[in-house]
């Protein structure tokens, strides 16, 4: 029996590692070629925005960085590195449960993560399952993870990265930084990382199959693309069946209004752009800063892309999340 393409691909990696690749995208180099994720529609980005809450504090007061949505069981969390300046150099987060009101419902503390620019969320059955990075590495004054954690929301507890039994993932061995995002209805991961030390390296993005990620210590990608050129600051993105949806910009602080605020869509099988639109979503918010974007499925069927906003002063940031709702082929 001949071998297939993609059992090809999959005996390529275990080829690739025994020849000495150097870096993880040069070991996947392969896997932009296979295409091996079907074909969706996409969110229409020039679609005005509805906000879902405005001006929501958190359990902490600085900065929400990301969110993510538990569409199985209906839940929100989002993210923000702890009070105190030291959270930044330690990786240490904070998680805030809300309903989608913006009320808060339960926190629980994360020691030793990282910064919290992407995380994800994976329902099962009445649990909440966070993704987020772990290992934090000082990078300057701030701090990144360098793999994966996946382990159950309970509010009011706190998690260490060197706690026995915390389960951690490596899908990239060499990593220096690593976040991850959630495609929750098509259990998909999509994992941004860089193999170099240096903060200007460029990064890049793997998108796996969830259950692999969790059951093989070094999983193959479906695919592995380069960020697009000429990005602004990075601040989030969202996996949904074929596209990412990639965040940045300023808060207004850095850049006046009408600010600098991008989403742009890539294609996964392809790495190409799609679309780059300058959103105007919350435009009248004060301080304006983008952070974090996530997926969520209503109970009726309307997918939704998020996009987050940090509000207010400094020492008292509040939570402001909108979405799309327009598919287009």
């Amino acid at each position: 029996m001949g071998i297939g393409r993609r059992q090809f691909l999959r005996a390529g990696v275990g080829v690739a590692a025994a020849v000495g690749f150097g870096s993880a995208a040069a070991r996947y180099a392969w896997a932009a070629e296979s295409a091996l994720v079907p074909p969706s529609l996409r969110f229409e980005l020039t679609d005005p925005a509805d906000d879902l809450f405005r001006d929501k504090p958190l359990y902490g007061d600085r900065v929400m960085q990301s969110f993510a949505f538990d569409i199985g069981n209906r839940r929100l969390f989002a993210v923000q590195v702890s009070n105190g300046s030291a959270s930044d150099v330690a990786g240490d987060l904070t998680v805030t449960r809300l309903d989608f009101a913006g009320n808060q419902l339960g926190h629980m503390y994360l020691k030793g993560f990282g910064h919290g620019v992407s995380i994800g969320v994976e329902a099962d059955g009445t649990d909440s399952y966070l993704w987020t990075e772990v290992d934090a590495r000082q990078e300057g004054d701030s701090s990144r993870g360098v793999r994966l954690a996946r382990f159950r929301f309970v509010s009011g507890t706190t998690v260490v990265n060197t706690d026995a039994g915390l389960a951690k993932y490596t899908p990239i061995p060499n990593a220096y930084a690593t976040t991850c995002a959630i495609d929750p209805v098509n259990n998909r991961m999509a994992m941004r990382y860089r193999t170099a030390e240096s903060t200007s390296a460029p990064y890049r993005f793997a998108v796996y199959d969830l259950g692999g990620v969790k059951t093989s210590p070094v999983p193959v990608p479906l695919v592995d693309v380069a960020t697009p050129e000429g990005m602004g600051t990075f601040q989030g993105y969202a996996l949904y069946g074929s596209y990412l949806y990639l965040y940045e910009g300023n808060s207004y602080e850095v850049s006046a209004p009408p600010g600098n605020v991008y989403i742009t869509s890539v294609d996964v099988n392809t790495g190409l752009v799609v679309q780059r639109f300058h959103s105007q979503a919350g435009k009248t918010l004060t301080y304006r800063e983008p952070e974090g974007m996530a997926i969520y499925r209503t109970s009726t069927g309307e997918m939704r892309l998020f996009q987050g906003f940090a509000s207010g002063a400094e020492g008292d940031r509040r939570a402001n999340l909108f979405y799309k709702n327009q598919l287009v082929t």
